[in-house]
Order: structure tokens, then sequence, then C-alpha cells
């Protein structure tokens, strides 16, 4: 059941991907993740001590989770079994259990199960090793690229350490590639092929901190390069690269002014109610290449920035988008943020909830930590009753309309406004609730005047 066991044969390990040969094998080979499996952490520990604990490995794709547990499965001398959620069931959980069992029984080994994809399994599915893992029959090491605090049942997750894995940064993307080219056994060295800086930056830049998407690209890339007959001396160029990721290095550049370009012009378009320029510049920077979920993030936060309350659905509409897109994916999910791309552009607009906070938020560093009023202070204590905590406050829902005109901002700030509706959309019925509600502060103003007469 051991997915990680290679052949020996060397000419079916030249047949595999160029990712899957350069994997790491040992733990001084692995770069990128100092923090979780540098020298002197709790995984590079475990590895020298032999002392496998529960964990889960959270990262995104091509950033080592599973290279991670190959290399732990090589250097323990545990029984090490590994499966996919995608491909197993309750079933074939049982049967690892009989077999963790044996192992400990017989052979007075520990088990370590290996689930990638650990986030496909059900709640049933993980309650059913659930007790094995806290009894330590087995110790589990799961892979998600999902938040596992969502993913992974809270009685499952308190008894593993999560080790969060980053996405590969440029500097070590480009170690990989350079050790890929120069490696002749397990890379491309046999080739001799030189690669341009440009090309390099290409790759590195469409690869998004995947070390497996930057491999596959390098390998498609080397072979379009020696195919040409020109010259003796081969030399990856951009055109090759091109040729073998077919998106432009341009557009890719997450700190280049195109990228920037783009995704200005697609928020202005939303802005300015345009959803022929909203789609257009959404499908420029999806064939690009650029991240969906950046793309959805800002949507999300446009739909509070520019719509706020004229369309509070807005924001509903974006995180559906969003939520959408992380289940299926592309090319499916594409049409769901294309759809909230249109929505957002054809809804009524209003940045009264975006100045408004922006309002307060320089009120509160120019005037600090001012008192909260007594009256809407809590009281949970006696003492506090007794300093006057609470004291004249006035309980909403006991007044028509749950409405009765009261103080809530500090003294010093009494009649400050921050929030100022506009007509448009939702808004519209907002701002004439909030004229009534000053209607009734007024009114009660000028009784309070006359009395006082």
């Amino acid at each position: 059941m051991d997915l990680f066991e290679y052949q020996a044969d060397k000419d079916s390990g030249s047949s595999k991907p160029l990712a899957d040969r350069m994997r790491p094998t040992d733990i001084g080979e692995f770069i990128g993740q100092e923090n979780a499996a540098g020298d002197g952490s709790l995984i590079a520990n475990a590895i020298v001590n032999d002392r496998i604990f529960s964990m889960i490995l959270w990262g995104p794709p091509g950033s080592g989770k599973t290279t991670l547990a190959r290399i732990l499965a090589s250097r323990t001398r545990c029984h090490f079994v590994s499966f996919s959620a995608v491909l197993s069931g309750v079933k074939d959980i049982r049967q690892v259990i009989e077999i963790a069992k044996e192992q400990k029984t017989i052979h007075r080994k520990r088990t370590i199960l290996f689930v990638d994809e650990i986030h496909r399994f059900s709640k049933s599915q993980q309650d059913a090793f659930l007790h094995h893992v806290e009894s330590g029959l087995i110790t589990l090491i799961g892979a998600t690229t999902e938040n596992p605090s969502f993913e992974v049942i809270p009685a499952l997750l308190s008894r593993c350490r999560v080790i969060t894995l980053n996405p590969l940064s440029e500097e070590h993307l480009a170690v990989i590639l350079k050790r890929a080219l120069a490696d002749r056994e397990r890379g491309l060295g046999k080739m001799e092929l030189a690669i341009e800086e440009e090309a390099l930056a290409h790759i590195i830049g469409t690869s998004d901190g995947d070390a497996r998407s930057a491999l596959n690209s390098l390998e498609v890339a080397a072979m379009l390069a020696a195919e040409e007959k020109e010259s003796d001396e081969k030399t990856i160029a951009s055109t090759h690269v091109k040729k073998a990721i077919q998106k432009k290095a341009l557009l890719y550049d997450k700190s280049g002014e195109e990228h920037y370009n783009l995704i200005s012009a697609f928020h202005k378009s939303l802005r300015g109610s345009d959803p022929d320029g909203a789609i257009y510049w959404f499908v420029r920077m999806m064939e690009a290449g650029e991240d969906p979920l950046y793309i959805a993030r800002r949507m999300v936060r446009f739909a509070s920035e520019d719509i706020g309350n004229a369309d509070p659905r807005a924001i509903t509409v974006a995180m559906d988008a969003m939520a959408a897109y992380r289940v299926i994916g592309s090319p499916e999910g594409d049409l769901n943020l294309a759809q909230a791309a249109i929505y957002l552009a054809t809804a009524p607009k209003s940045n009264s909830v975006y100045a408004a906070y922006n309002r307060a938020r320089a009120l509160v560093r120019q005037t600090g930590t001012l008192p909260v009023p007594m009256h809407i202070r809590n009281a949970p204590t006696r003492l506090m009753k007794d300093l006057d905590y609470g004291k004249g406050y006035k309980y909403a829902h006991d007044y028509e309309d749950a409405y009765i005109p009261q103080d809530y901002l500090p003294e010093k700030l009494k009649g400050q406004a921050f929030y100022s509706p506009t007509e448009r959309g939702y808004e519209k019925i907002i701002r004439q609730r909030m004229a009534y509600w000053e209607s009734l502060k007024k009114k009660k103003g000028k009784n309070s005047s006359n009395r006082e007469e």
C-alpha cells in the first residue's frame, strides 16, 4: 500500500517527470522551508531521533508536503503506509488499522500513516482513525492545501501538530531549477543546456511559488530547446518558455508594472459600472495566469469599498464566488468569478462605508482612548453598578420602532457623524431611516428645551 516505493530500475526512473526525479530524498536537500524542516526544527529533530509525531502538513501546491512525507518514510524504522484521501475510503482505513495492529503485535513496530489531501476525507472517515491516533496505534501525517482549522475535525486536529509550509520564494525556485539543469543523473544535466536569465525569470514568475509547476515548465522548455538544430550550443530561451507555458511573461510578473496596470484597469472598470470593461480585464488577467483567488479577494474588498450598503448583497456574491472557485477550481470556477465581476460592475455604487471607516479611524488616532460613557458600559458586578456603570441606559426594544434617542459616542465627540449614505440603491432606504431617527432626536431635544423653560 506504500505509494512511496521506487522502482530500482533506472530506465523506469528516467521516464518519470522531472519534478518527481528531482524530489529531495534527504532533509539536507530540502530547501525553502527552513522554519518547518531546517536544522533544529521539530521535523529535523524528529527525523534524526526517529521520533515521528502526528502532524498536518499545510501548504500550497508544490511547497514540499509530499516530499517531506517521503523523507520521513525513508528515514524512519516504523512501518509506513500511504494513501490518497481522493482514492481511499473507510474500508481502506480499517485495513490499515488491522495492519497496524499486526505490526505492533508481531513486529513491535509503530505504524505511520500518510494521508495525502486529508481535507478530502469526510467527518466519518476522519473519525474512523481518530481513536487509533489517540491510542498511539498509528502516527498520522496528513497533507492538505486547505486550512486544517476548517477541514480537519477538532478532535483529530488537537492530536496533531500543524506544520505550515509557505510558497517557495523566487530565490529558492531559482536554486531548484539550476540544480535540475546541472544534475546529470536525475535532472537535465546530460542535455548540457544553458538558460537565459529572462527565461529563468519567466518560469519562476509563472510558478507562483510551486516547485512542481516550475520543474514541469523547465522540462517542456528544455525539450523544445533540444529539438532545435541550428547550433550545437543549446540554450533555453524565452521563446521556448513561452511556448512551453503558452502565456506571456510580462503579465506574470507579480512585481512588474503590467500586473498592477491590469488589476487597476479591472478595479476602475468595476467602479465605473462598465461590465464590458470588467469582464475584458478579468479575462486578460486569467489568460495571463494571474492567481484567480487574488482577483477574488480584490472583488471582496471592492464590494465593501465601492458598493457598501448601496447593495449589501454584493459582498455575499463576491464571497460565494470565491468559495465556489475554491471548491471546483479552474476552468469551471472561472465562470463563478466572471459572474461576480459582472454583478459588482452593475451594482449601485457607494463609498460611504469606506469614507465612514476612514473618518472614524482618523479621529480615533487623533483623539486617542476617550472613556466609554457610563450609561453604555457593561455592569456585570455589584461594584460596577454602585459606580453607576450602565445607569440611565435605555433598552431600544422597549420603545416604539425599537429606537430611542440617546448618546453613544464619548462626551467629547457628541454630535460627530461619520456615515453619510447616498441616495443610491439600498442606501436610499438607510438614508430615509436615519433621517427619521434624526427627526426624533430633534423632537426630543425640543421637548427637553421646553421643559427647561
